[in-house]
């Protein structure tokens, strides 16, 4: 039996990698061996996995949207998505796939209309010129959040 024969039939874990925090990949590559689950980083430039079969690495070219679209053509209904960007968990929950913000935050349907609204009145009220300042810096907290919420669905899987 090889390594590949060992891993679980299932839904699969995406990961929008070009701003995805370094420690909430290592806990992704560390459930990826733990749960035997696949996981797949796609940004457009080469990243670094740990060896096996259960990580691998996407390179998109560059291009506005370009790993987004690659992300939801090629996701499975119950598959699950990790990312900082609403429109794209938007298109993921409509594709009937879940959605994890780096923070450890759940997207749903109910929950992402508000986000979107959301996030279009904080990008009309920068681009009329008022500066907003951006979002709290990522720590330990947040990679703790993030674990749990992984968890959770790796449990319900």
């Amino acid at each position: 039996m090889t390594m590949t024969d060992s891993i679980k039939p299932g839904p699969s874990i995406w990961v929008d990698a070009d701003a995805c925090p370094r420690a909430v990949k290592e806990v992704l590559f560390r459930a990826a061996q733990r749960r035997q689950v696949m996981v797949i980083l796609v940004a457009n430039q080469l990243l670094p996995t740990p060896p096996g079969p259960l990580v691998k690495a996407v390179q998109v070219p560059q291009g506005f949207d370009v790993a987004d679209n690659h992300i939801v053509t090629h996701l499975a209904p119950g598959d699950l998505v990790i990312t900082a960007d609403i429109p794209l968990a938007a298109e993921v929950i409509a594709s009937g796939g879940d959605v994890i913000n780096p923070r450890g935050e759940r997207y749903t349907t109910d929950t992402i209309r508000q986000r979107l609204a959301m996030r279009n009145f904080m990008e009309e009220v920068r681009s009329s010129g008022i500066q907003t300042g951006g979002p709290a810096p990522f720590g330990s907290k947040d990679v703790q959040a993030f674990a749990n919420s992984l968890d959770r669905w790796l449990a319900r899987r």
